[in-house]
């Protein structure tokens, strides 16, 4: 499909198309965020336009590339949106910050429904805005309180394609500094498959090991793919809309 086909597949049209009303900035003041495309927002990000392209154009690309998908573009190493012509590290940055506010509002939405975590879905719920689309495991601990309650989340270590260590010492020292007598493992799969495997299984007890002698809990190691997850307190898949 040629690339021309490709935006007008995503609904999307050139500035010097668009009536003044209807660019971008101005669409947004006049008629709201929500009215506008994802390619017209990210132009917003991007400012101005660079190498003979208007910021929508550039904006267009990025969308054609992540297939359409915001969620694709924003799982991209930043690295990548540096290298993309048009684009460079200041505005790359910009548009890292801006996924990266989006993924935080979601994430106390989500706590701030579920005062208290009592499921392995509603783990799943919290944590799939960070692991989701991405092509590398990641490690994080979910610390609660005595009632269950969400004192905060946040990632321990990054790996590879099919593994990443547990930091056992940073989880038992975070854990005293956030006052958490209960935490859950998350870590993602890539591959789209979430069964845990021998090292999963060896590392998960080791940690529940370390924890035990300063009275904090491992309530459950939970390993995410993007539509399922495998729960060590439940061993079970469960499935996700």
């Amino acid at each position: 499909m040629p690339d021309q086909d490709k935006l007008l597949a995503i609904g999307i049209m050139r500035i010097k198309d668009l009536c003044p009303e209807e660019r971008p900035r101005e669409k947004l003041r006049q008629k709201g965020g929500k009215t506008l495309s994802p390619a017209e927002l990210l132009a917003i990000l991007l400012g101005s336009g660079s190498g003979g392209k208007n910021a929508l154009e550039i904006a267009q690309e990025l969308m054609v590339e992540a297939g359409g998908r915001l969620c694709v573009l924003g799982a991209w190493p930043l690295e990548r949106l540096m290298n993309k012509k048009g684009v460079g590290e200041t505005r790359a940055i910009a548009i890292a910050a801006a996924f990266e506010l989006g993924r935080r509002a979601f994430e106390e939405r989500a706590v701030l429904a579920c005062r208290s975590v009592t499921t392995p879905e509603m783990v799943y719920q919290l944590m799939i805005p960070h692991l989701k689309n991405l092509d590398h495991e990641q490690c994080w601990v979910v610390y609660l309180n005595n009632a269950h309650f969400v004192l905060g989340q946040e990632m321990i270590t990054s790996g590879s394609l099919e593994s990443t260590l547990i930091d056992k010492k940073r989880i038992i020292r975070r854990a005293i500094e956030k006052q958490s007598s209960k935490i859950i493992l998350v870590h993602n799969h890539p591959s789209g498959s979430p069964r845990p495997g021998i090292a999963d299984i060896n590392q998960t007890e080791m940690l529940r090991k370390a924890l035990a002698p300063l009275e904090i809990l491992l309530l459950d190691h939970i390993i995410v793919a993007d539509k399922c997850f495998y729960s060590f307190s439940e061993e079970r898949v469960g499935r996700m809309e």
